[in-house]
Parts: C-alpha cells; sequence; structure tokens
C-alpha cells in the first residue's frame, strides 16, 4: 500500500470523536486506508447485497452485530441505519468506534447531518497528491508532465500498472454513470455522457450553465441538476471568485475544475501524452492539475479549502488566492516551460491592487527550475504544495 499524507490526520481524528467518515470519489482509495489504518475492527460492506438487505430489514440486528465498532463501507447505501447508529454511540462516546466511507457525498452527508451531527468528524479523500505517489524533493522532475497530466493519479492505475486509457473508459461506464443512476432518474444517459464531455471541454473555464444546456440539448435546470451530480461524486468541483472588490469590475461567476486531470483528459478524446502536449486545452488542464494539488493537501491536513480565484471583466486574472489569515497569498499557473514576461503580468497587477494585502507571490510553471524574479517565488510544477502554502 502507499502510504496516505492524511493517515495521522485521520488517526488523531480517531481518538477525538466516536465515528470518522471518509468520503471521496470512487476507487481513491478509501477502502484501503479504512481497512489499513483500523485493521483492528470488523468490516461490512453495503454493497454486499446480503449486507445491505440485513441492514434495511434489521438495522437493530445489523448494528448489534458490530456494537464494539466496526468499518462500515459504502454506508450511504443504507441511509436508514444512520439513526439507529446515533443510538449506539449515544450509549458510549468511545472515540473512533465507527469508521464509515462513501463515495456521494450528497448521500453520505444527508445522513450524518440529520443524525450524527456532533458525533461524526469528516475526512475527504482524493486520489493520489502527487508526492504520495512520487518522490517530490528532487532537483529534476520524477515523471515527464504530460505523462502525469495523461496518467492521473487514481490508485489502480499505479497499484496495478494499468493502462490509463481503458481504466478510465470502464471508470465512466461502471461508477460515473452508476453513480448518476443511484442520485436521480436520468433517462437519456447518451445526453449525459455528452454533457460530461462538455464539461471537460470547459475546464479551467467560467461556469456558463445555458451554453452547456444548449450544446447538449437539455434545460438549464437539468444542466444545474446535472452538474450538481458530478459535484456529489467528486468528478468536478467550482473554484468561487474572492469577494472582496480590490476594484469595481472583478467576475463573479465560479470557474470549473476536474479533481483528475486523467479523467478529464480521456473525456476530451486525448489518446497519448504525445497529443495532449499540442492540445489546445493543454493550459487549463494543468491549471486544473495544479489547483487540485491545492485541495488534495489542504484536505490531508483537516483544512478547509480557503482559496478562490480573481479575475476583472478586462481579462486580468490570478488563478488562485490563498486566504492566509488577515493577507491574501496569489498564485499564478502557467504550463509553458519557458519562462517569459506574460506569466506575471496578472501577478503584478492584482499585487498592485491589493497593496499590502498580498504576501508571496507566487507562480508555478511548467519548467523546472525554482527562483525568485522580482519578488515572485517561481516553483516547478511538481512542488510540493506545501512549499506553497509556506
Amino acid at each position: 500500500m502507499i502510504d496516505r499524507h492524511c493517515e495521522a490526520f485521520v488517526k488523531n481524528l480517531a481518538t477525538e470523536y466516536p465515528v470518522v467518515a471518509i468520503t471521496g470519489p470512487r476507487q481513491s482509495g478509501k477502502t484501503t486506508l479504512a481497512k489499513h489504518l483500523f485493521s483492528d475492527r470488523d468490516y461490512v460492506s453495503l454493497e454486499n447485497p446480503d449486507a445491505r438487505i440485513f441492514a434495511e430489514e434489521d438495522p437493530r440486528g445489523f448494528l448489534a452485530k458490530y456494537r464494539s465498532g466496526a468499518v462500515i463501507d459504502e454506508a450511504q447505501r443504507t441511509p436508514g441505519l444512520f439513526s439507529y447508529l446515533q443510538q449506539i454511540v449515544d450509549e458510549s462516546m468511545a472515540p473512533g468506534r465507527f469508521i464509515l466511507t462513501g463515495s456521494q457525498q450528497f448521500g453520505l452527508m444527508s445522513g450524518i447531518t440529520q443524525s450524527l451531527a456532533g458525533r461524526v468528524a469528516m475526512v475527504q479523500l482524493l486520489p493520489f497528491a502527487l508526492g504520495e505517489r512520487y518522490t517530490l524533493h528532487l532537483q529534476k522532475p520524477p515523471v515527464e508532465l504530460d505523462n502525469a497530466l495523461f496518467t492521473g493519479l487514481y490508485p489502480p492505475i499505479h497499484d496495478r500498472d494499468l493502462q490509463p486509457a481503458r481504466w478510465y473508459a470502464n471508470y465512466i461506464e461502471t461508477y460515473v454513470e452508476r453513480d448518476v443512476r443511484q442520485m436521480v432518474n436520468v433517462r437519456d444517459l447518451t445526453a449525459f455522457r455528452r454533457f460530461l464531455r462538455l464539461c471537460a471541454g470547459r475546464v479551467g473555464q467560467l461556469v456558463n450553465l445555458s451554453g452547456v444546456a444548449s450544446d447538449c440539448g437539455i434545460t438549464h435546470n437539468t444542466a444545474k441538476a446535472w452538474l450538481s451530480i458530478l459535484e456529489a461524486s467528486y468528478i468536478v468541483f467550482m473554484l468561487p471568485p474572492h469577494h472582496r472588490n480590490f476594484n469595481k469590475r472583478i467576475i463573479k461567476t465560479p470557474k470549473l475544475y476536474f479533481y483528475d486531470s486523467g479523467l478529464c483528459v480521456r473525456l476530451l478524446g486525448i489518446q497519448s501524452p504525445d497529443q495532449l502536449r499540442t492540445h489546445a486545452l493543454r493550459g487549463a488542464i494543468f491549471e486544473s492539475f495544479v489547483i487540485g494539488e491545492l485541495m488534495k493537501y489542504r484536505f490531508n491536513c483537516g483544512l478547509l479549502k480557503d482559496f478562490f480565484f480573481w479575475r476583472d471583466r478586462a481579462g486580468t486574472e490570478v488563478d488562485a488566492l490563498i486566504e492566509q489569515g488577515e493577507k491574501l497569498q496569489p498564485v499564478e499557473i502557467k504550463s509553458g516551460q519557458t519562462l517569459n514576461r506574460d506569466f506575471f503580468k496578472g501577478l503584478n497587477k492584482w499585487t498592485a491592487l491589493a497593496g499590502p494585502v498580498a504576501i508571496r507571490p507566487t507562480l508555478v510553471y511548467g519548467g523546472e527550475d525554482r527562483l525568485e524574479s522580482t519578488g515572485i517565488t517561481v516553483f516547478p510544477w511538481f512542488v510540493s504544495p506545501g512549499e506553497i502554502f509556506g
């Protein structure tokens, strides 16, 4: 098993809360992590039809079997179990008693907020961080950038040395569409597949639901509902614009990103790292990759996301603003391997507008060098996010 950066955080939560819930996309390693850290607990998966029927028809009897505690996998499959679990937990608030995992954010969270509020600690486990798969404290990158973007970071690809394109195709069919059918009645799965591909084609762009709906041949409300499904399944996420007005012309629409670059690449029909190298969306895919790495770092440390983007109506943009107390750290992301002056324009303009609020302007780019340039710290693409956050 490849060690996960959140292990110490999860273990600590299990000393403080009677229930720890690990949520994230399918195949991100939730079950492996829970079994590894809590090998002394009984394990039961509610994906198993017999176990699920037992839990649905006789929840008291089911939980009596695991009264001393257990790892309950895919807990959102039996939402009625949460109320009965609350009763058992309230009888004894022994820490780390139950470990729940779930792949559907809405299903698991709704059960927790209704029945287990105050009794449960939440952990979001995304696919591997780059630093979990590779050693990053190197002068040279651990892998070629386009290979990293193309392969993505879902654990099965790396654990079993699978072909990325084939694995992602199966993932889309067997997991994404299965989750869709469980969460909402999508009658036209062909239209949903088209919607998913259209979202990939808009990675790194401002969300325009009307445009996506029109291109897909669905209503605005349907597009909104389907986007919520993709968020709940940990396929995409929205990065909000920063709320502070450094001028009167800021954009107020969120941007769309994918949690995993390999999945996005597959949906775009890119067949190889060489094809990705010259693709029109390579820069947006790289931006999504870096933002995703920042999110993984925050989640693995048990911290809130607390970062945004900034763009004015003239098109001047900073890809990420990280809240550091009362200060803001701007981060610009460029996929080019050769530094040029244009890379710094957005950072310089925003820093001038923000004044004393701005700290540690940072550029992450597709090259290999680390340096300081006119007050801006430049990092290579394989930098550990901890270095960015300082």
